[in-house]
């Protein structure tokens, strides 16, 4: 009887030093990591988590060598079209919705995003947030943008109007990371400031379901406060 995050954002980390650490290229590592993404939304099926952010790409990883963040974006690509064609989001009633610099993304993943995104828009059993492409600043700024749009003399500034224009406007109450780095590296500032973060040192490709099952036991064991 476990108490179920209602929205649980992951940062999959370590894929590149489990490469290293495997005597393989970093992009093999990530291969690796993308399949045990899949295999943790699984795992967030069967506990009905009813919404999950996945940090996918950074801003920041779009830095990397030229053919580690081609194959990246080859990666997604290949998963998601997997997706479409096997009716995997249809068959669990997933909505997906993908949040980022669009700009920075090449226009054939676009596309294959885009017919998600409008394929799932009727579902409603569970959400599936993917960020790429994306930080913090990002966000803050393009919801600056859409406040300051909507701004007359009678509109007030107040927090309530600031999370109605975040890109993800629900607060996140878990954030799990792997790889064993105990900060957000950008991930959602505003909706994560009175998340619970469980940090593993266990590398993404090593993740296991009895670690993640760790991971929402010590969320039920944490007292929430949110500052008070």
């Amino acid at each position: 009887m476990l108490n179920i995050p209602k929205h649980l954002a992951l940062i999959p980390d370590g894929n590149r030093r489990w490469a290293l650490k495997h005597n393989l290229q970093p992009w093999e590592g990530h291969k690796f990591g993308a399949e045990k993404i899949e295999v943790l939304l699984n795992w967030c099926l069967e506990l009905k988590i009813p919404q999950v952010s996945v940090y996918v790409l950074s801003t920041e990883n779009l830095n990397r060598p030229e053919i580690e963040v081609r194959e990246l974006f080859r990666l997604l690509k290949q998963h998601l079209l997997k997706w479409e064609k096997k009716d995997f989001l249809s068959k669990y009633d997933i909505r997906v919705k993908f949040f980022g610099d669009f700009y920075k993304i090449p226009k054939p993943l676009i596309r294959v995003m885009n017919r998600l995104t409008e394929k799932t828009l009727m579902h409603q059993k569970s959400l599936l947030n993917l960020l790429v492409a994306y930080s913090g600043q990002y966000e803050m700024l393009e919801t600056v943008k859409k406040v300051v749009s909507k701004l007359d003399s009678r509109i007030e500034i107040t927090p309530k109007l600031i999370e109605e224009n975040l890109l993800i406007s629900t607060p996140v109450d878990l954030v799990i990371r792997t790889g064993g780095e105990h900060r957000l590296s950008n991930l959602l500032p505003w909706q994560t400031a009175y998340a619970e973060i469980y940090v593993t040192e266990t590398l993404l490709p090593d993740f296991t379901k009895n670690e993640f099952l760790r991971a929402i036991e010590w969320y039920n064991d944490r007292q929430r406060r949110f500052g008070k």
